[in-house]
């Protein structure tokens, strides 16, 4: 067998346990998982939808802005969407890919968190990528430090957005790229920074640059295996 023929073999293995161990890790959590909150009605406001919850012990607001149309829709009733979302990070709006709330069904979105990463790109503009981690229960795509006052900068005015997932368990590079269509961008994330405030949102806890043992470590801690 070849060097190249070797390298790909490897490579294939690597994959599939991966995906074996990822779907492991999720296995555990099956059982213990805590229920899903009760969704809010939305305020639609262009192509974007708005939904937030009061905290009565904090009274702030625990706000979602993202996009009416899915990504990747979720595969099953209790699997998870891909989602173009906006949220708040070092008190910049940008844009991030999410899926919230991963089951054992979404155990294919888990495994982007070990490999994953977000393409994303408002045109004219250069692409840029978003690596993928978990915060949570939720696979979270986001800019990286040196990205994010670009992306903040560029979302307000953007009128078209693509977005493809590269990596074990999504798509390859060569796919053509999810559009989508932004409408009162402006408006949206006006509404969304009057219900949270410029530095009323705690810092994520995921951590940037784990290592693969680290992150198969998390993900058992985080599902209760």
């Amino acid at each position: 067998m070849t060097h190249a023929a070797n390298a790909l073999s490897a490579n294939a293995l690597s994959a599939n346990v991966l995906a074996a161990l990822a779907v492991a890790a999720f296995a555990g959590a099956a059982a213990a998982q805590a229920p899903t909150p009760a969704s809010v009605p939305p305020e639609e406001i262009g192509t974007w939808r708005l939904a937030c919850v009061a905290d009565r012990m904090t009274d702030r607001a625990d706000c979602q802005l993202r996009h009416r149309d899915p990504v990747e829709r979720a595969q099953g009733a209790t699997g998870s969407s891909l989602l173009l979302e906006v949220a708040d990070r070092g008190g910049r709006l940008v844009p991030m890919v999410v899926a919230r709330d991963l089951t054992l069904e979404g155990a294919q979105r888990g495994l982007l968190a070990l490999t994953g990463t977000a393409q994303l790109r408002f045109p004219p503009n250069r692409f840029f990528e978003m690596p993928c981690t978990i915060e949570g229960r939720n696979l979270v795509c986001s800019p990286k430090p040196e990205d994010a006052a670009r992306a903040a900068e560029e979302l307000p005015a953007a009128g078209t957005a693509l977005v493809r997932m590269v990596g074990v368990g999504a798509g390859s590079a060569n796919q053509e790229p999810v559009e989508l269509r932004l409408e009162r961008t402006r408006d949206a994330l006006a509404r969304y920074r009057a219900r949270v405030p410029e530095g009323s949102v705690p810092a994520a806890s995921a951590q940037q640059g784990l290592s693969l043992p680290e992150m198969l470590l998390r993900f058992q801690r985080l599902f209760g295996n």
